[in-house]
């Protein structure tokens, strides 16, 4: 089994929280992660999955049911099953805080949609710490696989670990589909999925390019409204992340509009159709595919303590990635397919500019070495290193995990 970076902060978190929610897209490895927390618990973990109409059974008396596990840990999987649970949780959390008593005891599970995040946020407020466990990152993979490998399989355990890569394509297909045939109804049942298909295929055509609500609305026959929700709705979803432009004032014309990138590599190649390294490699996609992946792998290694965005000005000057904390920009990041890349003149005038710490160019090759005007050229799984480095040091500073 992988091991994945979140494990640890999971188990911190339960020490210092009453309740962890743990958000994550569906077959991302929650539960998996959860089951090995539990067996560290042995018989103090109780892990019910409230798909399973057994345990929601149990759970008829919520409140009196969940008040006898005192001192165990509670596991509740797709707990957004079960919205009544929360002012339960949220009444025992605060009798035993009054009571002076600090167990730590429910670990929630569930995908990341509107109404999870809503009923959580109301009733847990202050009571509860939220992680998201993404796809399988470059430094949980390496080096049992190679980083091309998990660029064209994404980080969906059963599609990264296929037997072949028929496999691997024909599981994120399937995907797809059980997506827009189940969890869009369950997670908005007033949104077409037909549509909400097709919007994401057109997405996926447009990786990495700023937002066009109207053409979108024009291709779909929608109005842009209509396209926001349901762009909202796949980004809560963890399908798509928004990027949104740096926007400090430096007397220039800068663009204001978001980019957006499918945040998995793998579902992306699916929603087009390409299978092999090299239908990818072929395709006028496969640029904004790297840059996309390295994207997602950087924030995650980052931590939540930084502010993501790109730059770019009206005259074309831009920068893929930049790394804001306390409004000050830190690092600024061009990304390169090739392992012997250039930085660009943008970079430079970028560099001037925003006038960051650091500023990197990440390749597609291993080695780092610096190139002109401060700037280094490092692989995608270097700079995850130096950025998680960072982020310890910083929540090591401010007492947090």
């Amino acid at each position: 089994m992988l091991h994945r970076r979140l494990f640890e902060i999971v188990r911190q978190r339960l020490d210092i929280m009453p309740a962890v929610v743990l958000l994550g897209p569906r077959q991302v490895g929650k539960t998996t992660l959860a089951r090995t927390i539990a067996s560290e618990w042995g018989d103090q973990a109780l892990y019910l999955d409230l798909e399973r109409e057994a345990d929601r059974r149990r759970l008829d008396d919520a409140d009196a049911y969940l008040r006898a596990q005192t001192g165990r840990l509670v596991i509740l999987d797709e707990v957004h099953r079960a919205p009544d649970l929360f002012p339960v949780l949220r009444g025992i959390i605060d009798e035993r805080r009054r009571a002076g008593d600090r167990t730590r005891q429910f670990l929630l599970l569930g995908s990341s949609s509107i109404a999870l995040q809503q009923q959580a946020g109301e009733s847990l407020a202050g009571r509860a710490s939220y992680l998201e466990l993404t796809p399988i990152r470059v430094d949980e993979w390496l080096p049992q696989g190679t980083v091309d490998a998990l660029w064209l399989r994404g980080g969906f355990p059963d599609s990264l670990l296929a037997a072949d890569t028929a496999t691997s394509a024909m599981w994120r297909e399937d995907f797809v589909r059980t997506f827009l045939e189940r969890d869009v109804p369950m997670f908005a049942p007033g949104l077409p999925a037909p549509t909400i298909g097709r919007l994401w295929r057109m997405l996926a055509n447009a990786q990495g390019t700023p937002l066009n609500k109207a053409r979108l609305a024009g291709s779909l026959e929608l109005s842009a409204p209509t396209i926001g929700r349901y762009l909202d709705f796949l980004e809560q979803m963890l399908m798509v992340r928004r990027l949104m432009p740096w926007s400090g004032n430096v007397g220039k014309r800068l663009t204001r509009t978001p980019k957006l990138y499918m945040r998995d590599s793998g579902l992306l190649h699916a929603l087009l159709g390409l299978t092999s390294l090299d239908d990818v490699l072929s395709h006028p996609i496969a640029g904004a595919s790297w840059e996309g992946f390295v994207v997602e792998q950087l924030l995650a290694a980052a931590g939540p303590q930084w502010q993501p965005m790109y730059f770019r000005t009206a005259t074309g000057v831009e920068v893929d990635l930049v790394l804001e904390r306390g409004g000050v920009v830190d690092t600024i990041i061009e990304i390169k397919r090739s392992s012997a890349p250039v930085a660009s003149t943008g970079l430079h005038t970028a560099i001037a500019t925003l006038k960051p710490k650091a500023t990197y160019v990440v390749h597609g090759g291993d080695a780092t070495w610096p190139m002109s005007g401060d700037i280094t050229a490092i692989s995608v799984s270097a700079l995850m290193q130096r950025l998680a480095d960072g982020d310890a040091r910083h929540r090591s500073l401010n007492g947090a995990f």
